[in-house]
């Protein structure tokens, strides 16, 4: 069969790869210059490229649509993504906290591996080349408008990527073709992303990154999730990889309901967390309490600690107050923050939102609507935490509908 790939990313590469191999003669169709342009800057030019652990453990990171994702994680799992890129050539290695890179550390050379093994099979490339249309008779797929003309394929696989990173040609065109087909679009939102923070005391934080802390997640006063990891403060608000997971898990509710709190001191528990106090407080009695809070938190964080606590910085601590310590100690383990927004689409590391799943076969990612037709990757509606998770998602969603069309 002639199968028609709609761009070279990590899906697209994928899924012509899985189509080729199952001896179709398959086109990718790439309006950039080259192959897996978002890759390149994945994982901060490195490439995540999957997570290592279970099936099972991997749904448990999925935001929205796990359910759907069932299938093609078992059939595409993290071990056989490993196992593919091994058997083409490229070593990986698992870091801290289960995460898989090239031994390189070079993302490139993810994009390398996927093309070279898409030519091995015989895959042609037509890069510079933009999808207009895809158009369709009697619910099938009839043929494909580009730039440069009209062409005919049995089957056309959309892996065009959702709206984050446009520079790196993610305009939604996806959604458009969707659209065009009949399909739902549940609205696009930025995911795994920096978060604007109501007020302005993060501005005296900017710079400020804090390791091993708990960043919990209230919607409407009741608690929906807790992270641990890293909060990095900025210009703007909130960022590092803890905040990027919150705001996957927010992007789709009333911000203004939505309350962050972090856990300065996630090892000790409020008891020993006082006792640690009452200890510091008896060997500097006469010193300010500024001074002796700096052995227990960031310098830079200390007066806005102070100032949420009710406490002059310069008192002395022979002279706080039991109320007063209690009041620290809530502050310590409760430092509150409220969302504006999230960072737009420019700074979004994925789109949550997309093609509307309950119209695709989740077995072989084919429109239930139109037939031939097939949507992979971050053009759907799936999207998951931080950590290899996305990227996954993008090789089994691809794997699954090239290795569904057989000739």
């Amino acid at each position: 069969m002639k199968v028609a790939v709609i761009g070279a990313g990590a899906a697209g590469l994928m899924a012509a790869f899985a189509a080729a191999k199952n001896g179709n003669a398959v086109t990718v169709f790439e309006k950039n210059e080259k192959c897996g342009k978002k890759i390149y800057i994945t994982g901060k030019g490195r490439c995540n490229v999957t997570h290592d652990c279970s099936p099972q453990e991997f749904l448990q990171n999925v935001v929205n649509n796990p359910k759907f994702l069932t299938g093609a994680i078992y059939n595409f799992s993290p071990a056989d993504t490993v196992e593919f890129f091994e058997s083409e050539g490229l070593r990986l290695k698992t870091e801290r906290g289960a995460r898989v890179f090239p031994a390189s550390d070079k993302a490139s050379d993810v994009t390398k591996c996927l093309e070279k093994a898409c030519k091995k099979y015989g895959v042609i490339f037509n890069f510079n080349e933009k999808v207009q249309k895809i158009n369709t008779l009697n619910s099938t797929i009839s043929d494909i408008i580009t730039e440069k003309g009209s062409f005919v394929f049995d089957k056309a696989i959309v892996c065009t990527g959702g709206l984050s990173y446009p520079s790196t040609g993610s305009d939604g065109d996806g959604y458009i073709f969707a659209k065009a087909a009949g399909h739902e679009i549940v609205t696009p939102e930025p995911g795994l992303c920096g978060l604007d923070l109501r007020g302005s005391f993060y501005k005296r934080l900017q710079g400020l990154t804090l390791k091993n802390v708990k960043l919990s997640v209230f919607y409407e006063d009741k608690k929906i999730m807790d992270f641990f990891g890293e909060v990095l403060f900025t210009h703007f608000g909130i960022s590092g990889p803890s905040v990027l997971s919150v705001s996957s898990l927010i992007n789709r509710l009333d911000l203004s309901k939505v309350k962050l709190s972090v856990d300065l001191k996630p090892a000790l528990d409020h008891e020993q967390l006082n006792a640690r106090l009452l200890r510091d407080f008896d060997g500097n009695k006469n010193k300010s309490i500024f001074n002796c809070l700096k052995e227990l938190l960031p310098v830079s964080m200390i007066s806005e600690v102070l100032s949420r606590s009710g406490i002059p910085e310069d008192k002395k601590v022979n002279t706080v107050t039991r109320n007063e310590r209690q009041s620290l100690l809530t502050t310590v383990k409760n430092f509150d923050m409220l969302v504006l927004a999230l960072r737009g689409f420019n700074e979004a590391i994925i789109t949550s939102g997309g093609v509307d799943v309950k119209q695709i076969n989740p077995k072989t990612m084919e429109s239930k609507l139109v037939k031939g037709l097939y949507f992979c990757g971050e053009v759907l509606d799936l999207d998951a935490f931080t950590g290899g998770f996305n990227l996954q998602i993008a090789f089994s969603t691809g794997y699954a509908a090239g290795i569904s069309i057989k000739d």
